[in-house]
């Protein structure tokens, strides 16, 4: 039995490491090995992170120590930079609104302007007819 623990450690290291390094790449901190271009996408990001703290669920008290530290570190790693990734978004987001309002804004200020004009117009014809 010992010996079967021997072959699995490694294993079990490689599989944490793919999981971390997927989310990585999915997270577009990485480029895609096969395509060669930086990919984002979160919702299969946040799959591999929450497989690997199934994981860590999972196996808890089976563990080595470095093995345990291991996936606490990249869960802890991967979870920073998935909020950081999230946080882009969420400003992304709110700038696209804010970069919207003011056009309605603008708009809203030439049909006042508009209006004004079109007063201005109103008033200076009644005094050039009372005149």
């Amino acid at each position: 039995m010992g010996e079967n623990k021997d072959k699995f450690d490694p294993l079990f290291v490689n599989l944490i490491l793919t999981l971390q390094s997927s989310a990585m790449q999915h997270m577009g901190k990485l480029k895609n090995p096969v395509t060669d271009k930086v990919e984002r996408n979160l919702e299969q990001a946040e799959l591999s992170i929450d497989m690997l703290d199934m994981l860590k669920k999972k196996t808890g008290g089976n563990l080595t120590d470095e093995e345990s530290d291991l996936i606490v570190r990249s869960l802890n790693e991967l979870k920073m930079n998935f909020m950081d990734e999230k946080m882009k978004d969420e400003k992304a987001s709110a700038e696209e609104d804010s970069t919207e309002d003011p056009e309605k804004d603008e708009s809203e200020d030439e049909t006042e302007a508009e209006k004004d004009e079109s007063k201005d117009e109103t008033e200076a014809e009644k005094a050039s007819e009372e005149e």
